[in-house]
């Protein structure tokens, strides 16, 4: 088995998803298509019933390869979208592309969205554990004043995180995603979360075994933040945001939201 395996300081969060951007739709349930779908389906009712009809535009600043944002503009929401990594980008444009789906796409960091996207928007996304690639409140509250400026008045942030409250976070931790198979090919996943206090480093692991029965296996590393979601409910007040709540068992992960004042 051949094993390539990156090292950590070469890691930083815009190499991380740029190595996991030709992976990421391995990590989805069914595929991409399917997966894309059934994160919309959630999105649209949650958005819906907080927004209802006033709900047309939409940024997504973590956006990744469009999981979130392909699947919300095939629904009728016109959605810019943007993310630290500029292969997920480059991958986002040609899946939207080949599906006849207008989205403006760019790279920036959600901590200067307000600064790159320089307009106003009725909903604001960070789906998928976005913010805890920041490693300390200082970064998220920055990350959160600039997304509050990014939200039109009576409009408001939509995010999704792991529920690190209730992990124990002195110990290591494996994550399997379990088996895909794709043209001949089948890949095992898993995610290791080796801990350092509410810091962490996360390992993701790709063992790829090709028909001919060779494998190969590759790592891919960052850092993280295990940030509670009752102090980043805190930072969404401290940053502006109204009528901030926490919403569970709707979504692959507990989704925060918070609206703008009028």
């Amino acid at each position: 088995m051949q094993h390539k395996e990156v090292p950590l300081e070469e890691m930083d969060p815009a190499a991380f998803y740029d190595e996991m951007a030709g992976y990421y739709h391995l990590l989805l349930p069914g595929g991409f298509d399917a997966g894309t779908k059934a994160h919309a389906d959630t999105l649209h009712q949650i958005i819906q019933e907080k927004w209802s009809e006033q709900a047309h535009t939409i940024l997504d600043v973590c956006c990744g390869i469009g999981t979130q944002s392909i699947g919300l503009a095939a629904k009728g929401y016109m959605v810019t979208a943007s993310d630290v990594s500029a292969k997920a980008i480059e991958r986002a444009k040609q899946a939207a592309a080949g599906r006849g789906l207008k989205i403006d796409f760019s790279v920036a960091d959600m901590r200067q969205a307000f600064d790159h996207h320089e307009r106003q928007f009725d909903v604001v996304l960070a789906v998928d554990n976005g913010l805890t690639n920041l490693l300390s409140d200082g970064d998220i509250l920055e990350a959160l004043g600039q997304i509050h400026a990014c939200c039109r008045p009576g409009g408001g942030f939509v995010a999704s995180v792991h529920d690190y409250e209730n992990e124990d976070l002195t110990r290591r931790q494996v994550r399997p995603y379990g088996i895909r198979e794709e043209n001949s090919t089948r890949y095992f996943i898993f995610q290791v979360w080796d801990f350092d206090g509410p810091i962490f480093v996360l390992s993701l692991y790709i063992v790829k075994e090709s028909a001919d029965g060779s494998c190969e296996t590759r790592v891919m590393r960052t850092k993280s933040y295990a940030i509670g979601t009752s102090r980043l409910m805190a930072l969404f007040k401290e940053a502006g945001f109204q009528q901030v709540e926490k919403i569970e068992y709707r979504f692959v992960q507990p989704i925060i939201m918070g609206v703008k004042g009028r």
